[in-house]
């Protein structure tokens, strides 16, 4: 086999191989998506005779509270919408006024792009703070504390309602003690945490509503979540490039064509 013969064969069975290693190395480095955190449980089921597992993620039970403007809404108003939560009370002089700062630099940073009005994008996120003082936390007291921190009533809610019901909520379904490095007293709620629902109601991360770099990540974790996919409908796109039954056949064919063209060659030069 001659040089330019064997070049053209390295270059049929190269070609393929290196487009394999390309998306292998693109796949490798794909962007992490937040994880679920809350496992209800995890059913097992056998498909032609393999074993596989399914993991139940809890999905947080929907709650009616009455907000700031004396409304009764519930979190399930929302659909399509990432949740973040916090918890406070008007009557705190420790975190609580630091808590609803950053969040409300949270929101602000929803303001639509050249919108002189600073109008704010409220399709994304709905923000929701659950008074921990409810027997204090009235709606005209709420009323006050938002228009205090700039709130835009529009994507955030200050809820108060009935006490045991919001306690309920926070540790049974919130499940805001789960992996939480500080104290969290099943009495009086007092956390730094923000909790992140996706759009589908399961927590998606917890995160420390007094760090800037925890609170960057949660923005971070927000534009993720907003690009992921319905996993009612999941893509075939990713599937469809992995599997390399294409690839074999394209080096196949690669190799037949090759081969004959050079079949064509000789017998027309001899």
């Amino acid at each position: 086999m001659n040089k330019k013969a064997l070049l053209g064969l390295s270059v049929a069975l190269l070609l393929p191989i290196c487009c394999y290693l390309v998306l292998k190395y693109a796949s490798d480095r794909a962007v992490v998506m937040p994880r679920h955190l809350l496992m209800d449980t995890v059913i097992e089921h056998t498909d032609n005779g393999k074993l596989s597992t399914d993991t139940i993620w809890h999905t947080t039970k929907n709650i009616r509270l009455v907000n700031q403007l004396g409304d009764t809404v519930s979190l399930y108003d929302k659909p399509g919408k990432i949740i973040v939560a916090d918890f406070f009370f008007t009557r705190c002089a420790g975190i609580c006024p630091k808590l609803t700062k950053n969040m409300s630099l949270l929101q602000q940073s929803f303001i639509r792009g050249g919108d002189t009005r600073k109008k704010i994008d409220t399709s994304i996120v709905q923000f929701v703070s659950f008074t921990i003082d409810p027997n204090h936390d009235s709606v005209p007291v709420l009323k006050a504390y938002a228009d205090k921190f700039g709130v835009s009533h529009d994507n955030w809610w200050m809820l108060t309602g009935n006490r045991d019901s919001i306690y309920r909520f926070i540790f049974e379904e919130l499940k805001v003690d789960k992996y939480s490095e500080e104290p969290i007293s099943p009495d009086f709620v007092h956390t730094s945490r923000f909790v992140v629902l996706d759009r589908d109601y399961k927590v998606r991360g917890y995160y420390n509503g007094l760090d800037s770099n925890s609170l960057s990540q949660l923005a971070r974790d927000i534009g993720l979540l907003m690009l992921e996919k319905d996993r009612k409908q999941p893509s075939t796109v990713f599937r469809e490039i992995i599997d390399l039954s294409w690839l074999w056949l394209l080096v196949v064919c690669l190799i037949i064509f090759f081969m004959l063209y050079m079949r064509s060659r000789r017998k027309k030069s001899g």
